[in-house]
């Protein structure tokens, strides 16, 4: 165990005994404790010793549930070997809920599922994927994957395996991590039998992801893999095993024969975990982060010159998305918040009298939101155009913070975000990373008085997607005009007005106001 004092903050930060070389040099280089690699809780750790203890009794109790009963029951009948396998197992020693079910049995995994859906009722719905030789069957909560145990062989230009039928122990032999390789018996001569022949159970209590045969082998396999082992490393707070980590680094590059939306959905989970940070660092010191998703990796590095420095966007980007975290379990907040700053490395410049400068990142990374959405396989639908939003929005109400808030600018910026104005609120809370207390409560403080505004004036004003009390229709109706510049003109008249304050947002003071500017454009209303 590595134990590691910091000078500057006095807290404590432990690396666990497995953790690489290469993760410690990250934290102490930036001198930034949040960025653990793993963050454990004792508690925690504490549950996950007891749970090594636990008893066969223990272990069949939990078993002791009427879906279990009837796998069970059905797969006695036809005289299968039924195990119960993955990700069920695995959380049930991890005290997370699980309601995804995996079904393993030494043939007819098929026959078995239909069995057990006609036992569970008509209600059961079965759906059966002979290209795989897999069904599932939905019930109720449950989702049940039914599968014959098998063997997997890969080729090298594609992660698609050819498979066979095998044995429990080849089956377990191929999935992913040791974490993931135990299986309970559903069998009732051995109902609640643990096998576990990688020791998954140990790595359960040791916090590390690890593979059951040779990692280099695994990853070139099946790339994503790689993928999933950060994946569970930031979810579960685990450490990668040190030639598990190796043989990502090693492989990176095989990444590239797995689909985009693959490598996506891994990464939202990462994004979605209680602390993101932990999986994007394991993707930079990979090295995989410069493959699939290089417009975040041109944050990293920190440049000195004539003695004046910028903080490394890289890491300030994964506090914000660490502190937004925190705040909120949205998903497209949270890409807003890894993406907020994704403009800086095109608009940074040196100013010799104002140092490092990135004006107009703002605008920048806005227009940099879609090409990232369109090749990361993401949504081009309103999820898209709320994250730009955010992106383009985010440095406004800093600008309301650091200048006096007239009720004009903060006007503008209620009829800009519309009904995201409190996701962009809590994106401006999430953006202040500064280790200064005193700054920090600061700004905090100021964006309460911003918010405090934003109330009232909405309240008086009514601008939040405010449309003209007088639109383009009834302009040219009223001066006889065809769609042309003139009614655009009028329109935008009438709309800076009401948001500079100059007339209520009500129709008398704008129909008003129109009658004046037409005077300015020579347009007198119809008839007069």
């Amino acid at each position: 165990m590595f134990n590691v004092q910091w000078a500057n903050t006095g807290s404590i930060l432990h690396l666990g005994k497995f953790t690489n070389i290469f993760f410690i040099k990250a934290v102490l280089s930036h001198n930034y404790c949040n960025f653990a690699i793993h963050n454990r809780k004792n508690s925690n750790h504490k549950q996950l010793k007891q749970r090594m203890e636990i008893s066969q009794e223990e272990i069949q109790r939990y078993l002791d549930k009427h879906i279990f009963n009837v796998i069970s029951e059905a797969a006695d009948e036809m005289r299968l070997e039924c195990y119960l396998i993955g990700g069920h197992v695995r959380d049930f020693f991890l005290y997370r809920p699980s309601n995804d079910i995996d079904i393993v049995t030494v043939g007819k995994g098929i026959e078995l599922a239909e069995r057990v859906a006609e036992k569970l009722g008509k209600r059961t719905k079965v759906t059966i994927f002979k290209n795989f030789g897999t069904a599932q069957v939905k019930h109720g909560e449950y989702e049940i994957e039914f599968v014959g145990a098998r063997k997997e062989s890969y080729r090298y230009d594609s992660r698609k395996p050819i498979v066979e039928d095998g044995t429990l122990a080849e089956d377990q032999e191929r999935r992913d991590f040791t974490i993931n390789a135990m299986a309970f018996c559903l069998n009732k001569a051995r109902y609640g039998e643990l096998l576990d022949p990688f020791n998954g159970l140990q790595d359960i209590k040791g916090l590390v992801i690890r593979t059951p045969l040779e990692p280099g082998i695994t990853f070139s396999d099946d790339p994503l893999r790689m993928m999933r082992a950060i994946r569970f490393a930031s979810q579960l707070g685990f450490d990668i095993f040190p030639e598990t980590f190796d043989a990502i680094r090693d492989n990176k590059e095989r990444i590239n024969i797995v689909s985009m939306e693959r490598v996506t959905d891994e990464l939202n989970k990462i994004i979605l975990s209680p602390k993101p940070s932990v999986g994007f660092i394991l993707l930079e010191k990979t090295g995989l982060l410069d493959i699939i998703f290089p417009e975040l990796s041109a944050l990293k590095g920190a440049e000195t010159k004539d003695g004046v420095g910028h903080k490394d966007n890289f890491y300030h980007t994964l506090a914000v998305l660490d502190n937004m975290a925190k705040r909120s379990d949205d998903l497209w907040l949270r890409w807003s918040a890894l993406l907020h700053d994704v403009g800086k490395p095109a608009t940074k410049r040196w100013d010799a009298r104002l140092g490092w400068t990135f004006h107009n990142h703002d605008f920048v990374g806005e227009k940099m939101v879609a090409g990232i959405f369109r090749r990361m396989k993401l949504p081009q639908n309103e999820k898209m155009k709320y994250t730009r939003k955010m992106v383009s929005l985010h440095m406004r109400p800093m600008q309301l913070v650091e200048e006096e808030v007239t009720d004009s600018a903060v006007r503008r910026l209620l009829f800009d975000a519309g009904d995201d104005i409190d996701d962009l609120m809590t994106l401006c809370e999430a953006d202040i990373t500064s280790k200064n207390p005193v700054r920090v409560r600061r700004f905090m403080n100021n964006f309460k008085i911003v918010r405090r505004k934003l109330r009232e004036i909405e309240e008086k004003d009514r601008v939040r997607n405010f449309q003209p009390p007088v639109d383009g229709n009834e302009i040219m109706e009223i001066f006889d005009l065809p769609p042309g510049r003139e009614v655009g003109l009028l329109k935008a008249a009438i709309k800076e007005a009401i948001l500079d304050g100059v007339i209520p947002n009500e129709r008398n003071a704008a129909y008003s106001f129109m009658l004046e500017k037409a005077k300015e454009l020579n347009l007198s209303p119809r008839g007069k």
